[in-house]
C-alpha cells in the first residue's frame, strides 16, 4: 500500500514539474483564438481608396476587403501625426496619457507594458512587427525583444529595402520596401502554422509618406492619369478657416508641394505608392488562404493619419480638418454575420479603439487606463457601439497651431486658443454629416447657437478628462490651461513658453516658399 502511494505521489510531482515548465499564457495545439493582422499605412487619406468613393484610383484588394468585411465611415485618429498616433494605437490611450509625441518625449516603460503586443505575447500569441515603429520607449528603444519576429526600423525607415537592416534578406526580390513587408508576413504566417500558435502580425508601411518614392514596377498603373480635384480644393475655400491653422507648415505646402501647379503629377506618385500597399495586402491575404488560416484570421486595415492634398489650399496633416483627421478603416473578421453584405458602419470610432479590440479578440480584458472601446460589437451589429464623442489633439508644431477638437458623429468643434497682436482666439463649428467638405463655419450662425453651446460643453468635458488624467511629464499638463476656453488669454501668458513664429502675420497670408522649404527639410526626419 505504501509502495502504491509512493508511486502516485511521485507521478504527481512529475506532473507538477511539467506543468510549471509551461508558460501560463502559452497556446495549445487546439488554440482556436483568431490570428490578427493589423496593417497601417502612413499618411493615407480616405479619398485614396476606391471603396470610399473615388473612381480615379485603383485599390482592388482594399475594395475587396471592404466587401468581405465592414467599412468604417467615421473613423478618426485622435492625433494626426505618426509618433503620437502609433502610441494611441499600441495602448488605446489619448496622447496626453501616453506622454509621447515629437517635441514632447519618448514613451515610458510602464505605458508600453500596457500595449497590445506585450499583452498578446504574454497570452501565448506569436507576435511580429515590421516597418516603421515610429516611437522610442525609455530604456527599451524599439522594443525588438518584445516580438518573436522583428522587421522594424528606427525613424522614418527607408523605401530602399536594403537600407532597413532587419529586412535586408528580402531586398533582392523586393528592392522597394512596401512589398518586402508582405514577404515578411508570409514567413511569419508560415512559421505560426508550423508552430500551431496563433499570431498577431503588425505591419506599418512607410508608404505613402513623403518623399514620394513609389515602386517603379507600378509606374504603368497611373501613367498619364489625370485626377479629379476635391470640391474644396484651393485657397478660395480657406477664408473661413482659423488664422491659427495657417501659421504652420501645412499652409505653405499647398505651393511647396506643387498641389497648385502639378496636382496630377503629385497625385500619381501618391496613389502609386498606395497601389503598392494594395498589392501587399493582396499578397498577405493570399498567404493566409494558402496556409489554411484565412477563416480564423482577423484583418484590420487603416492609416496613422489622413492627408491634405490641396483641400482648402493646405497640404500635409496634423490639423483637425477632415482630410487630415479622418482615415480609411476596414475590418474583416471571418466570424462576423455582416460579412459580404457591404456594410458601411456609421459609428464614431478612433485609433484608440484598436488596442481594446485586439485584446478582446485574444480573449483578454482591456487595460485599466484605456480610453478606447472595442469595435467587436460593431461587427455583429453596426449600430451597437462606438463613441458619443472623441477628442482630437494637436500639441505638435508652432504653438499657434496647437488646439483641441471635440467631435461627434455629426458635429466638430475646435477651440483655437492662441492669440497675439495679429490674431485672436476663435471657434470653429462644422456639421460634418451635411458638410463633409467643411465649407461653412457655423460658430457665428445664430441658428446653431444651441448646437454651439452643446459642443462647448462636450469640449469642456474632454478637457476636464485631460486635466485629471494627463501624465505629469513631457509638457502635457499646461495644455489643460492653454486649451481652456474659459480662461482669458492674458492669464495664459506665463504658460505660453516658446515665442510664436516671427512671421505670424505673413504666414497667415502667403509665406516665403524658400524659407518654408528649408524648415520642411529640417523637420522631415521628425514627422
Amino acid at each position: 500500500m505504501k509502495s502504491s502511494l509512493f508511486v502516485v505521489m511521485l507521478g504527481l510531482c512529475v506532473l507538477i514539474q511539467i506543468t510549471a515548465a509551461v508558460p501560463t499564457g502559452a497556446a495549445s495545439p487546439e488554440d482556436a483564438r483568431p490570428n490578427i493582422v493589423f496593417l497601417l499605412a502612413d499618411d493615407q487619406s480616405t479619398y485614396s481608396v476606391g471603396c470610399y468613393g473615388n473612381p480615379d484610383v485603383k485599390t482592388p484588394n482594399m475594395d475587396q476587403l471592404a466587401r468581405d468585411g465592414v467599412l468604417f465611415d467615421n473613423h478618426y485618429n485622435t492625433t494626426a501625426i505618426c509618433m503620437a498616433s502609433r502610441a494611441n494605437i499600441f495602448t488605446g490611450m489619448y496622447e496626453y496619457k501616453t506622454g509621447c509625441n515629437f517635441m514632447h518625449g519618448d514613451m515610458r516603460q510602464d505605458v508600453w507594458n500596457q500595449s497590445y503586443p506585450v499583452a498578446l505575447r504574454k497570452a501565448g500569441y506569436l507576435t511580429a512587427f515590421a516597418g516603421k515603429f515610429g516611437l522610442v520607449v525609455d530604456g527599451k528603444g524599439l522594443c525588438e525583444e518584445d516580438f518573436d519576429f522583428w522587421g522594424g526600423a528606427p525613424g522614418q525607415t527607408s523605401f530602399d529595402t536594403a537600407k532597413n537592416k532587419s529586412m535586408k534578406k528580402y531586398a533582392e526580390e523586393f528592392p522597394h520596401s512596401t512589398l518586402s513587408y508582405a514577404a515578411f508576413a508570409t514567413d511569419v504566417i508560415h512559421e505560426s502554422v508550423q508552430r500551431e500558435q496563433p499570431f498577431c502580425l503588425s505591419i506599418s508601411f512607410k508608404a505613402p509618406h513623403k518623399p514620394a518614392i513609389a515602386d517603379p514596377r507600378f509606374e504603368h498603373v497611373y501613367d498619364g492619369k489625370t485626377f479629379t480635384k476635391p470640391a474644396n480644393f484651393g485657397r478660395e475655400y480657406s477664408e473661413h478657416l482659423s488664422p491659427q491653422s495657417k501659421m504652420g507648415r501645412q499652409y505653405p505646402r499647398f505651393h511647396d508641394w506643387k498641389y497648385d501647379t502639378d496636382y496630377d503629377g503629385e497625385m500619381r506618385k501618391y496613389h502609386q505608392q498606395i497601389y503598392g500597399i494594395d498589392v501587399a495586402l493582396g499578397m498577405i491575404r493570399d498567404t493566409l488562404a494558402a496556409e489554411g488560416v484565412a477563416d480564423n484570421t482577423v484583418v484590420i486595415y487603416t492609416s496613422d493619419n489622413g492627408y491634405i492634398c490641396g483641400s482648402h489650399g493646405y497640404g500635409s496633416k496634423v490639423l483637425p480638418m477632415e482630410e487630415s483627421a479622418r482615415v480609411p478603416m476596414i475590418m474583416y473578421d471571418p466570424r462576423s454575420p455582416l460579412n459580404g453584405k457591404q456594410i458601411r458602419c456609421q459609428a464614431l470610432t478612433g485609433n484608440i479603439d484598436f488596442s481594446p479590440s485586439i485584446l478582446e479578440l485574444a480573449g483578454l480584458a482591456p487595460t485599466e487606463n484605456v480610453d478606447g472601446l472595442s469595435l467587436l460589437s460593431l461587427l455583429q451589429d453596426p449600430t451597437d457601439g462606438g463613441h458619443e464623442q472623441l477628442a482630437f489633439i494637436n500639441t505638435w508644431g508652432p504653438q499657434a497651431t496647437t488646439s483641441m477638437t471635440c467631435l461627434t458623429k455629426q458635429f466638430k468643434y475646435t477651440y483655437w486658443w492662441f492669440g497675439d497682436k495679429n490674431v485672436k482666439p476663435v471657434e470653429e463649428l462644422f456639421d460634418t454629416e451635411n458638410d463633409p467638405l467643411e465649407l461653412n463655419n457655423l460658430a457665428a450662425n445664430p441658428e446653431y447657437s444651441n448646437v454651439l453651446e452643446a459642443m462647448r460643453g462636450r469640449y469642456d468635458h474632454e478637457l476636464d478628462h485631460w486635466k485629471s488624467e494627463s501624465v505629469d511629464y513631457n509638457d502635457y499638463q499646461r495644455y489643460g490651461t492653454l486649451f481652456d476656453r474659459t480662461i482669458e488669454l492674458n492669464e495664459k501668458a506665463s504658460l505660453m513658453g516658446n515665442k510664436p513664429p516671427e512671421n505670424n502675420a505673413s504666414q497667415a497670408k502667403d509665406p516665403n516658399p524658400a524659407k518654408e522649404n528649408r524648415r520642411a527639410r529640417r523637420n522631415s526626419a521628425k514627422s
